[in-house]
C-alpha cells in the first residue's frame, strides 16, 4: 500500500519500522518539529524524524497540520492510508478524508478508558493490572473511533512507564501488517467503543509532585508510572536552599511507622499515610540517575529527614 507514516517519539519508531519490513511504501513520514535540546539548546530532530532519515524517507514537520498549506501538501500525497501513532496533532476533517482508506491510529490503552495523551502513565498512575494497545480508524473526536484490531496486555508490578511503553510499541507495531491487510480487502468494519470514558490528560510539572500521605500503593504506582519521564519528585533540605530529586523507581516495602514523607532507616524506606516504600532508584538535579545506595554514600539522607 501507498502509506504516509505520522508519529513523534520513540514509541512509534518500532510501528514505522515494522511497515518499512512489510512492504509497504512510506512516501512521507510527519513528525512535530525539531525542539532545541542539551546545554547548546541544538534543534533535534524527534526520534520518528531521526530514524526516517536513516531509511531515506521524506520528513514533513509542519507547525500545524490544520494550516491551509500542510492540508494541501497532504492531500496531494495521495496515498492509499495514513497510519499515525503518537503523532501529537490534532488532525481535520480533510486530513483524515484525504487517503483513500482512511486514516487509522495506534492507541496504548484499553478504549474507552484512558483516551489522550498520557495513556501508559496514567494506566500505571492508577493502579491498572491490565492495558491493550489498539489500532483505532480515526475520528475528530479524541481517540473516539472503532476498534479494528487489539491486543491486551497485563502490567507488571515493577513496569515503568518506560518498561511498559517499550512492550507495547513492539507489541503494537505488530498489528499493523495485520490490520493494514485486512483494511484493504475491505474485511474489516472495526467495533465500536463502548462503556464510560476516561481520560488521559497530560501531566503537569506540579502534579509530579509525591504526596507522601497518600498510601504506599498510590505512592509506589505514582513513582512508577511517571519514570523516567517527567519523574515523580520531592524535596529535602539542603546547605544552599531545597534540593529536588526525582525517584524514579520504588516499591511498596511494609508497613512502616512514621510521619509522612519521614525516612525510616539506612535503606531509603520512606513513611507514607498508610505503609512504606522503598525508593531504589534516584536522581539528583543536574546529576545522573543512581540507586539508592550511590546517591546515599555522597549525598545522606539520615532516618528522621522529612522529603517535602
Amino acid at each position: 500500500m501507498r502509506l504516509a507514516f505520522m508519529g513523534t517519539p520513540d514509541f512509534a519508531v518500532p510501528s514505522l519500522a515494522e511497515l518499512i519490513a512489510s512492504g509497504h511504501e512510506i512516501v512521507a513520514v510527519y513528525s512535530q518539529p525539531p525542539k532545541p535540546r542539551g546545554r547548546g539548546q541544538k534543534l533535534t530532530p524527534s526520534p520518528v524524524h531521526a530514524f526516517a532519515g536513516t531509511m531515506g524517507l521524506p520528513v514533513f514537520t509542519p507547525t500545524s497540520m490544520k494550516s491551509p498549506d500542510a492540508i494541501e501538501t497532504f492531500r496531494g500525497l495521495e496515498v492509499d492510508a495514513a497510519c499515525v501513532v503518537a503523532y501529537g496533532q490534532i488532525l481535520k476533517a480533510e486530513v483524515l478524508d484525504a487517503p483513500r482508506l482512511g486514516c487509522f491510529n495506534l492507541h496504548g490503552s484499553l478504549l474507552p478508558r484512558w483516551r489522550g495523551a498520557a495513556p501508559i502513565q496514567r494506566a500505571i498512575m492508577a493502579g491498572d493490572r491490565q492495558t491493550a494497545v489498539q489500532i483505532i480508524r480515526m475520528s475528530e473526536g479524541l481517540d473516539e473511533g472503532p476498534i479494528l484490531l487489539s491486543e491486551i496486555l497485563d502490567i507488571r508490578e515493577d513496569d515503568t512507564a518506560a518498561s511498559l511503553g517499550e512492550r507495547m510499541s513492539h507489541t503494537g507495531a505488530s498489528l499493523w501488517p495485520r490490520a493494514l491487510a485486512a483494511i484493504e480487502r475491505g474485511a474489516v468494519e472495526g467495533t465500536p467503543q463502548s462503556g464510560e470514558p476516561t481520560y488521559a490528560r497530560k501531566i503537569t510539572p506540579a502534579e509530579a509532585r509525591i504526596d507522601w500521605s497518600r498510601p504506599a500503593a498510590e505512592v509506589d504506582a505514582h513513582i512508577r508510572g511517571l519514570s523516567p519521564f517527567p519523574g515523580a519528585w520531592f524535596e529535602v533540605a539542603g546547605d544552599d536552599g531545597p534540593v529536588r530529586i526525582k525517584a524514579l523507581m520504588s516499591r511498596v516495602s511494609g508497613p512502616g511507622s512514621g510521619a509522612p514523607g519521614e525516612v525510616l532507616d539506612d535503606g531509603l524506606r520512606v513513611a507514607c499515610g498508610d505503609g512504606m516504600v522503598r525508593l531504589l532508584r534516584v536522581q539528583r538535579a543536574g546529576k545522573a540517575a543512581q540507586t539508592d545506595d550511590e546517591m546515599l554514600r555522597g549525598f545522606p539522607l539520615p532516618p528522621g529527614t522529612v522529603l517535602g
